[in-house]
């Protein structure tokens, strides 16, 4: 079965120890006894999106999991398996850059019509952190715009600073651009951040699977 995850930019998962072995394209993994979703076992999502609550690194991975188990008390985003191997993989850190930048400035938009005209330092820190993601801004320039950003109470996931917040990030655009609206809204918005994320993220990684 085809399913996605995500790695360190050193090929190792998140919650690894320095010890662990880096993975390998076409390598496979098997782990005895028992396995339990975010316990113990083989992590993976049934969509390259759908890791985003559960992102790792700037490694988007494409293997095949056997047998996958899914509790009935979760969403369906996240499943565990006994068996892994990496089919392929891709590093898209710019790409996440991005697609965090494109949330943020949606849900500053959606302030906007909502007759809540945002700070400006919160547009520059949308504005520092996509130049970053293009290489056209320093980190100094980041960590500035971001420390802005806090000062007026805004969303700072935008900056994406640290793969550390990048769980947060995601999970925070969702929740901002979506504020206030309903459930038709809600869902027009996940349909375009679906939509955007396989533009910029899950074509790259198609690109070296073709």
């Amino acid at each position: 079965m085809i399913a996605y995850h995500t790695l360190r930019a050193d090929m190792r998962t998140g919650s690894g120890s320095s010890r662990e072995k880096p993975w390998s394209i076409g390598e496979r993994r098997k782990i005895r006894g028992t396995i339990e979703l975010c316990k113990r076992g083989f992590h993976s999502c049934p969509t390259p999106f759908d890791t985003l609550p559960y992102i790792q690194g700037p490694v988007l991975c494409r293997v095949d999991v056997t047998e996958p188990e899914k509790p009935e008390d979760n969403d369906g985003t996240k499943q565990v398996s006994r068996e892994r191997e990496l089919l392929a993989y891709v590093n898209v850190e710019t790409e996440l850059r991005l697609f965090i930048c494109d949330c943020a400035e949606r849900a500053l938009l959606g302030e906007r019509d909502h007759g809540r005209e945002p700070d400006e330092r919160s547009w520059k820190a949308v504005t520092i952190s996509r130049l970053f993601a293009q290489g056209k801004a320093t980190v100094e320039e980041l960590v500035a715009a971001e420390e802005a950003a806090w000062a007026v109470g805004a969303a700072t996931w935008a900056t994406w600073a640290a793969w550390a917040a990048a769980r947060a990030a995601a999970r925070a655009a969702a929740r901002e651009a979506a504020r206030a609206a309903g459930a038709a809204a809600r869902e027009a918005e996940g349909l375009w951040q679906r939509q955007r994320f396989d533009e910029l993220v899950t074509s790259k990684l198609e690109a070296v699977t073709a």
